[in-house]
């Protein structure tokens, strides 16, 4: 008997260790031996779109489905393998150009194991509840008073099947303008991207979502190269890739279109740095920034009131350039005399109500004469109408060619010290620009007035502009 208990000894302490080592945490999961059969589906299949009209049908639920036989089928195209989604599988409806895509709140851990990236899926309804808050992402799962909770891992595998399928999912490119909310949950290639210059320095860069203030998720501003479109890209702090450098050049990136969590505005979210390809050149805008003078130049080179041009039609200026891109609105004269007042005769330009989709007005000034001049300074005032969305840019280009053809390849820089109104500003009152520095301004060229807006009801407004002074010495 006591050689035998010797002899079971090692047995037993080996039999211990792998206990202990068992209860260990560990992210690092093996991928289980699936048996690739085709699952039995008992029940319709019915495409995920479906889900859109129920929801639309019961005011973004939540709903839940009861008695029902269907099924739907999906591809999926987010899930936990890098820790930057959470015990959440997102799908959408088809492997390229989805026309809907939603979030199923699952609650089990791993999840990448069995429901890999393009993995088609089948989900039974029966039981199961959709909701969405007003403005955000569609959520299916378990409804809990007005939140949709996650399905509890013991229902897990009576109510999303494997199929042995899996797909290649082509993400449908966009660029930041494109981007409308039947995108969200689906899998997109942002084109013509890059991330704000906020984030770079000669240095360093920062970090995906490991900086000083991160909490839950590192959010960073992703702007548009082709268009003044941004939105907020998004790393959960418990992504395994947190720590990674954010690329500094541009380019684009492929993930899965979000909302944010009160449904403002869109935010994005990737699978892993791996879908991100930004190797190219900054597109930086150009920008031109002298300061603010103290005192003006002596000599005037532009006095500019518009006193002598005729009331509501399109301003007609010696050497100004006043060019519709988009539209068909120009800048015209105007006279208020009522709570809006004008300054006696002003410029304004506009698209409330035009029915225009797109409106894009130019107002050109003659050559600045910066090289020959050891000081340049100009002042102008800007007033608003209920702007709103509408957009008044002040640009400086050294390349126009003065034609009407050339201003949409010339270069056009931002004047970065001259104030614009804001929309927030009382509608009655003029802003002025500041005393605007222009010494520093490598060449001569020319200042745009620039208006983009559209001819949407309550979304853009009017800008008035008066008063440019433009003087050298």
């Amino acid at each position: 008997m006591k050689l035998l208990t010797q002899n079971l000894l090692p047995v037993f302490l080996l039999g211990m260790l792998l206990s202990i080592t068992s209860c260990v945490e560990d992210d690092d999961f093996d991928t289980p031996d699936f048996t690739q059969t085709l699952p039995e589906i008992e029940g319709t299949i019915v495409g995920l779109d479906v889900l859109e009209g129920i929801l639309d049908q019961n005011e973004g639920g939540p709903f839940t489905f009861e008695g029902t036989d269907n099924v739907v089928e999906a591809y999926v195209v987010s899930n936990d393998e890098s820790g930057n989604f959470f015990r959440e599988l997102i799908v959408q409806d088809s492997p390229e150009n989805p026309s809907y895509g939603i979030a199923v709140q699952v609650d089990v851990n791993p999840l990448f194991t069995k429901f890999d990236f393009g993995r088609k899926v089948y989900i039974k309804l029966d039981g199961l509840s959709i909701g969405q808050r007003e403005g955000n992402e569609p959520r299916l799962g378990i409804a809990s008073g007005e939140d949709i909770a996650r399905i509890p891992e013991a229902f897990v595998d009576e109510t999303i099947f494997r199929d042995t399928l899996v797909a290649n999912i082509v993400p449908v490119q966009k660029t930041l303008s494109d981007l409308q909310f039947s995108d969200v949950n689906t899998y997109v290639e942002l084109t013509d991207v890059q991330f704000s210059n906020i984030y770079f320095s000669e240095e360093s860069s920062a970090s995906y979502a490991s900086e000083v203030g991160d909490q839950f998720d590192g959010e960073r501003i992703l702007e548009s190269c082709v268009s003044s479109n941004a939105l907020i890209f998004s790393t959960s702090t418990f992504a395994d890739f947190k720590g990674v450098r954010l690329p500094p050049g541009s380019g684009s990136l492929k993930g899965i279109v979000s909302r944010d969590f009160f449904g403002e505005f869109f935010t994005f979210y990737i699978n892993s740095p791996e879908d991100v390809d930004m190797t190219g050149e900054r597109c930086d805008p150009i920008v031109f920034s002298c300061g603010l003078a103290s005192t003006s130049a002596t000599n005037e080179l532009i006095n500019l009131d518009f006193e002598d041009q005729n009331i509501n039609s399109p301003l007609a200026l010696t050497g100004w350039t006043n060019y519709i891109e988009a539209g068909s609105e120009a800048w015209e004269a105007f006279v208020d005399n009522g709570t809006n007042q004008s300054l006696g005769i002003s410029a304004r330009v506009g698209s409330f109500n035009s029915d225009d989709d797109s409106t894009i007005s130019w107002l050109i000034s003659p050559e600045i004469t910066v090289e020959t001049n050891s000081k340049v300074t100009l002042e102008f005032k800007t007033s608003n109408s209920f702007s709103d969305d509408s957009i008044l840019e002040v640009l400086y280009s050294t390349n126009w060619d003065g034609t009407e053809e050339g201003i949409a390849t010339a270069e056009w820089g931002e004047i970065e010290d001259a104030t614009i109104v804001p929309d927030s500003a009382f509608f009655a009152d003029w802003i002025s620009s500041g005393l605007v520095d222009m010494s520093c301004f490598e060449a001569n060229g020319h200042i745009a007035f620039k208006y983009t807006g559209s001819g949407e009801q309550n979304e853009d407004g009017t800008y008035e502009l008066d008063d440019i002074f433009i003087n050298v010495e």
